[in-house]
């Protein structure tokens, strides 16, 4: 088992004059729930798609441990067919096939084998996506918002799934998608892109400890060391979003705070930031 699940090294991908991805190196940990966060046109789908042997690169390399799997928005289902039907067709397709874990996973959301995919709700059409992904037991599984037509209650459902599944198999799972408040309790680590490039990448909590809120007085930089990822100010008043090796407990001078950032007050920060970058202080 290795401790790497993808990895890119000087990868690119041109479309005509258009880079979606540029020079974009990163080594991903296996056994993990990675979310994957970025404006549209950042690179997300070009990622996975790559990392799915679909797309060529235009340049670099990718290295992927194992079997992947991709599943995108728009579910590769024969609405003809039953669900049944479905899990026969992905063991034929697949060489590697778990007919007992396609089950299992359609069991826990109550999804009637004997019913054609057509005639299936929206969420259930989902799950029957995700249960043929599943029971193709992939190494590495690639999310590209699958999940959006789902209601609040049932993503954080699948979600909490998906986090047992990889506990119990060893699998990698690569989630992409723009509902940030969702990835709370649920990414372990976090790849932010930008350009097609990568912005912040890392573990959520390492992360997490190594940003904060700094408010304090009205003032054109914080009082501390860093790098500023977010500003914002009003007459009296100065906010920073800083990067630093200061915790948010760190004692602050007078009329200064120091606030811990949740992992959507991370993200938003660094999809808000400037087009001109942050700044070393």
């Amino acid at each position: 088992m290795t401790d790497v699940a993808l990895e890119t090294r000087n990868l690119g991908k041109r479309y005509r004059k258009l880079w979606a991805l540029k020079d974009f190196s990163v080594s991903l940990p296996a056994n993990k729930v990675i979310a994957l966060v970025g404006a549209n046109g950042a690179g997300k789908s070009t990622l996975m798609s790559i990392a799915a042997g679909i797309l060529p690169a235009t340049e670099g390399d990718v290295r992927v441990a194992g079997r992947v799997v991709l599943l995108s928005q728009d579910k590769p289902l024969y609405r003809s067919f039953s669900v049944t039907d479905m899990l026969n067709f992905g063991r034929h397709m697949n060489t590697v096939w778990d007919q007992q874990r396609a089950l299992d996973w359609l069991g826990r959301f109550a999804i009637p084998l004997d019913r054609p995919c057509g005639k299936l709700s929206g969420g259930q059409q989902t799950q029957v996506a995700m249960a043929v992904a599943l029971g193709a037991r992939p190494s590495l599984l690639l999310l590209d918002e699958p999940l959006a037509n789902l209601d609040p209650v049932a993503r954080r459902e699948v979600t909490g799934e998906l986090l047992a599944e990889v506990a119990e198999n060893d699998m990698t799972v690569v989630l992409s998608t723009h509902v940030v408040a969702e990835l709370a309790g649920v990414g372990d680590h976090l790849l932010l892109l930008r350009e097609g490039r990568s912005t912040l990448d890392g573990d959520v909590d390492e992360l997490l400890s190594q940003h904060a809120r700094l408010v304090g007085p009205r003032a054109d930089s914080p009082p501390v060391e860093g790098q500023i990822v977010q500003s914002g100010h009003t007459e009296r008043q100065s906010t920073f979003v800083v990067r630093t090796l200061l915790g948010p407990e760190t004692p602050m001078p007078a009329q200064w705070q120091a606030q811990p950032l949740t992992l959507e007050d991370l993200v938003l920060a660094y999809l808000k930031a400037a087009a001109s970058g942050v700044r070393e202080l």
